[in-house]
């Protein structure tokens, strides 16, 4: 069974299938989710110290952080996605 990894950038990978939602960081709601996740130890950290540009909601109820933009998370997520739907 082939798992698609998609690159959150800095060598940080997660399983596309699980991803539930891509998301800015900037409004009050994903920073209380954030926060909210980091309480219950369901965050994961992928910045390397950088600033958080996106947010990556997994159906595990774990919150991932990045310091790529959502944008180019979610380009690289559709081309995923799309690549797979061309090899069925």
């Amino acid at each position: 069974m082939e798992k698609n990894l998609l690159n959150i950038g800095f060598g940080n990978t997660v399983v596309a299938e699980r991803v539930v939602a891509i998301v800015s960081p900037n409004t009050a709601p994903m920073k209380r989710l954030k926060d909210e996740a980091r309480d219950e130890k369901h965050l994961i950290d992928a910045t390397h110290g950088r600033r958080t540009r996106a947010i990556i909601v997994m159906d595990s109820n774990h919150i991932v952080l990045s310091a790529i933009q959502a944008e180019t998370i979610s380009q690289r997520f559709e081309a995923l996605m799309e690549g797979e739907k061309v090899k069925v």
